[in-house]
């Protein structure tokens, strides 16, 4: 059944109990998982899943994260994007913790479902033949990424995001660089046959954006004990 792809309990990196944030498996891990909960946050809406039937909560609830805003779409009202906050409680505060994001802003990809697909897909279209920045969506997320980093500056604000969102978070981080404000950014498969930093010719602004993944492969990455990797049989990033 679908819902059990969107089943943090079943699904999700349980084993990631104890968050080194120095460490990059850690980080991407989480930077996923976000993302995969702003993609179940709009299944939620379309299958009317509200309270304890919610999926979407425990994607980022397990990590000590808190959803403070949804980012919906003003031309069919979709949820594409969320702005989380890193709460954790004082026990599990380390060393590492420094490396840690205060907000983390995730934008998902398409959705191959009714309520979401139609508006999706014609974003998916624009961005081929003349790029995002002049949808209502982008203007949404980017007036969000520009608040957020106003009121808490760049180094307390991660990008997360896949696919179209990847594509989304790419262009915000770019406009943002431009200001002099550098974000971490994790970018799942992004919708571009070469990455569009190439094409940036502002210097430091193209050595400046900070992306802790350029290209990886839809699915959750985990990191295991050590240094070893595994892949969740998932595939929970759409695309």
């Amino acid at each position: 059944m679908s819902f059990e792809r969107e089943d943090f309990g079943l699904l999700g990196p349980l084993h990631l109990n104890s968050i080194d944030w120095a460490n990059s498996n850690h980080r991407r891990s989480i930077a996923a998982s976000l993302v995969q909960g702003t993609y179940i946050l709009e299944r939620d809406r379309q299958e009317k899943r509200q309270g304890s039937q919610a999926l979407a909560p425990p994607w980022w609830e397990f990590f000590h994260f808190k959803l403070i805003r949804q980012l919906v779409d003003d031309v069919d009202s979709c949820v594409f994007g969320a702005i989380y906050e890193y709460a954790p409680p004082s026990s599990h505060c380390n060393d590492s913790i420094d490396r840690s994001p205060r907000y983390v802003i995730a934008f998902r990809g398409t959705i191959n479902k009714p309520d979401s697909f139609s508006r999706d897909f014609s974003l998916d279209i624009h961005i081929i033949r003349n790029g995002l920045h002049q949808t209502s969506r982008f203007e949404i997320a980017m007036k969000a990424v520009r608040n957020m980093v106003a009121m808490v500056g760049d180094s307390s604000v991660w990008l997360a995001s896949h696919s179209l969102g990847a594509a989304m978070a790419m262009l915000a981080g770019k406009t943002i660089a431009k200001t002099g404000n550098f974000l971490e950014a994790f970018l799942f498969n992004p919708p571009f046959l070469s990455a569009p930093i190439e094409r940036i010719n502002y210097g430091n602004v193209k050595h400046g954006l900070r992306f802790a993944s350029s290209f990886i492969t839809a699915g959750l990455v985990l990191a295991t004990k050590g240094k070893r990797w595994k892949r969740s049989g998932m595939g929970p990033l759409r695309g």
